[in-house]
């Protein structure tokens, strides 16, 4: 089976957030396209260049779910695109994986997503979110919900994607092949 998750970026992302997931979803086997939002140029919050595959409005692709990086003020960027909106409450609302670091999760509160569920954010940013339940966690998944802290628990974030879509021992055998020993 070909999993396919649609990564946003907008101006002003974290990098490692970003790339990270990226690359590791790709080792596993997993079809990434990044979509820029408003641009296919995209520059990050410490003046990293990205270009992506395509911008949000030009995607017509399949996809079995989003991949949201924090930074500022990408975040707000997102939060601030209905388009960004609307795709998150129909990826959501279709079961399939809805994940962001960082800053992000207050998007999918924007988006009004997160309801009952238990997150996980950058400190303070909880402070901002109205739904669900926080969680002082470095990764939290509930259901279809992914979400994790900030750049310190990018890979735990990447490798818990794996595991949604890939399984436990896909994830397992990245985590090892990337020495990774947390």
């Amino acid at each position: 089976m070909i999993n396919r998750v649609l990564t946003l970026f907008a101006p002003g992302l974290e990098e490692i957030e970003a790339v990270t997931s990226v690359d590791l979803l790709r080792r596993a086997e997993v079809e990434v396209t990044i979509a820029g939002v408003g641009t296919t140029q995209i520059n990050g919050s410490h003046g990293i260049t990205f270009e992506a595959d395509t911008t949000l409005a030009e995607f017509h692709g399949e996809y079995d779910g989003i991949v949201l990086p924090g930074g500022m003020p990408g975040t707000t960027n997102l939060s601030e695109s209905e388009d960004v909106l609307t795709l998150i409450k129909r990826a959501y609302e279709a079961g399939k994986l809805c994940a962001a670091i960082c800053a992000a999760p207050l998007v999918f509160d924007v988006a009004g997503i997160l309801g009952t569920h238990r997150y996980t954010c950058y400190p303070g940013v909880d402070e901002k979110i109205s739904g669900g339940t926080f969680a002082p966690e470095p990764v939290v998944r509930d259901k279809n919900v992914i979400t994790s802290k900030g750049v310190g628990t990018a890979i735990s974030f990447a490798l818990e994607l794996i595991d949604f879509l890939k399984g436990p021992e896909t994830a397992q055998q990245l985590k090892q092949a990337i020495v990774f020993e947390r």
